[in-house]
């Protein structure tokens, strides 16, 4: 289903998300978008996120320092510096205005003065709706959701909610599940509170006594 941009409000894009929708537009210029719901949905299981040798090491040598919420315009910026793109211009100005409520957040990796990678999403109730991700250097945005996942069960949260099952998010523990069972963990999700800055971000040690893999 399609809709013009201009008439939906932030109000209105974060009770989507509680109905199990989400909002894409066909590319970046474009002043409309559909609302998708998907029949087979992807998720991270918070406690089961899969960190390989090879990554834990990178982790471990990389000059990284771990943020967030200190520049969330521009994650959602450089998620859409690419050719192909479904984060339209309204619909990145709809997810800085979530961000302003604080109902949308960003975990950065920062080399030095320089955003490198990140993540970003909406919340609400113990859900959290992964958006999209970037990566500049190798293994940022494995990094990004390593700490990420780490960060939110700590926090409280309960789904880590990824739209879509990838080949890259399965190596990392994502999983497809249906939508009826997606709207059953979203419906108790939602009844009950978490706070994404309820906890300081993890220490590298913390995310790293997750369980690894043979690379």
């Amino acid at each position: 289903m399609r809709d013009e941009t201009t008439t939906l409000t932030p109000q209105m894009l974060l009770h989507a998300y509680q109905a199990g929708i989400f909002p894409m537009a066909e590319s970046r210029d474009d002043s409309e978008l559909f609302w998708v719901d998907p029949r087979r949905r992807g998720i991270i299981p918070i406690n089961d996120f899969h960190i390989s040798r090879s990554l834990a090491r990178h982790m471990r040598s990389a000059n990284w320092t771990i943020r967030i919420n200190t520049d969330f315009d521009g994650v959602v910026a450089a998620c859409a510096e690419r050719e192909d793109t479904w984060i339209s211009h309204d619909i990145a100005r709809l997810y800085s205005s979530l961000h302003q409520m604080t109902q949308a957040h960003s975990l950065e990796i920062w080399e030095e003065a320089d955003l490198v990678g990140g993540v970003y999403g909406v919340v609400a109730g113990t859900a959290f709706f992964g958006e999209s991700m970037f990566s500049k250097r190798r293994d940022a945005s494995k990094t990004a959701l390593a700490f990420l996942t780490k960060h939110l069960s700590n926090c409280g949260f309960t789904l880590f909610d990824t739209q879509f099952l990838t080949d890259h998010l399965a190596t990392l523990g994502a999983i497809e599940i249906s939508r009826a069972d997606y709207h059953t963990q979203l419906h108790e999700a939602l009844q009950a509170q978490a706070s994404f800055t309820a906890k300081p971000l993890p220490s590298l040690h913390e995310v790293l006594q997750r369980r690894t893999q043979t690379s």
